[in-house]
């Protein structure tokens, strides 16, 4: 390890803070964690790298906000307490003023949280970063991909879409409305709703490759079949004047919203909504779950509408 990976260690380390059930931190081979009695330890991973999860020209401190609320939005589409991480980064060469500003993002988001960075590693190679987050559910109470039931009701927390349009403008070398450009950048992980759903939802997933794409993944998962109304999915202010086939090519099959979809029984519509009046988000109804294997989407006139794609694919 040379001089220049010890001083980012260091830094890192100085800024990282504490937290409960750490026996043992950042500075030695591993962290040494106390998992409390009656809970289950939830693990998650991500990797995010350069122009292909963010664009290049990103600020330091979006990457690092944005590493940490991906893993964050899978503990709560398990309906889990976050409790701790690691980092590893690679990069192309010691910087630490990058690293002070996506220290600067990364640890915000984490003290909003209270989840503590317990260790990870430091590389030399092209910018990159996987973070490893760690939650706490009580036994048996996570939220799973394979619960969703026949008659379910289908939701969706937030406005799924943002994100997606926002990316789209960039890469069209238009300038993005700054709200779009936040919810890209700077995603907001729905823990507290994922927990607030706990005991109320069947199945959960978070939306990362796009609605209907994730949405299948808890059909596959659960042996059923769902129906979109695409009219029912919930439009930000700066999507709601554009044309419904090219919003809803961004809300139905665009990434990186992280927003919540889950499924629940119709007797409990006013409990979810109730739970989240807890929290900071909306959720809204958008279809139902049918016996018939697969994810049908329909429009105003109850026509089947074919999607320019399913959703985000890494190895197209």
């Amino acid at each position: 390890m040379s001089a220049a990976e010890f001083d980012l260690i260091a830094r890192i380390r100085a800024r990282a803070g504490q937290r409960g059930g750490v026996v043992l931190g950042i500075g030695d081979d591993a962290a040494l964690l106390q998992v409390p009695p009656d809970r289950q330890l939830v693990v998650t991973a991500d990797t995010l790298n350069a122009g292909v999860h963010f664009p290049d020209a990103t600020a330091p401190a979006d990457i690092g906000w944005k590493s940490l609320a991906v893993n964050l939005s899978d503990l709560a589409a398990m309906g889990a307490v976050p409790a701790w991480c690691t980092l590893s980064l690679s990069l192309p060469q010691a910087d630490p003023s990058w690293v002070d500003a996506f220290l600067d993002g990364f640890l915000d988001l984490a003290d909003q949280h209270a989840i503590g960075l317990v260790g990870g590693d430091t590389t030399r190679g092209p910018l990159s970063i996987s973070v490893t987050a760690m939650g706490l559910v009580e036994s048996g109470g996570a939220l799973r991909r394979d619960r969703a039931r026949v008659g379910d009701d289908v939701w969706v927390t937030g406005t799924p879409g943002d994100a997606a349009a926002a990316l789209e403008a960039l890469q069209q070398g238009r300038e993005a409305p700054k709200s779009l450009r936040q919810r890209l950048d700077r995603p907001m992980p729905r823990v507290a709703a994922g927990r607030r759903l706990s005991g109320l939802a069947h199945a959960c997933i978070d939306i990362s490759d796009g609605l209907l794409a994730d949405l299948t993944h808890i059909c596959e998962s659960s042996g059923v079949g769902a129906e979109i109304n695409l009219v029912e999915l919930p439009a930000s202010a700066d999507l709601a004047s554009v044309e419904s086939n090219r919003r809803w090519g961004w809300q139905a099959c665009g990434g990186d919203d992280y927003e919540l979809c889950f499924t629940a029984s119709p007797h409990n519509r006013d409990l979810i909504v109730q739970a989240l009046d807890f929290t900071d988000v909306s959720a809204t109804r958008i279809g139902r779950i049918v016996s018939e294997q697969g994810v049908r989407a329909f429009d105003a006139d109850a026509q089947e509408w074919r999607p320019p794609s399913r959703g985000y694919e890494h190895f197209l």
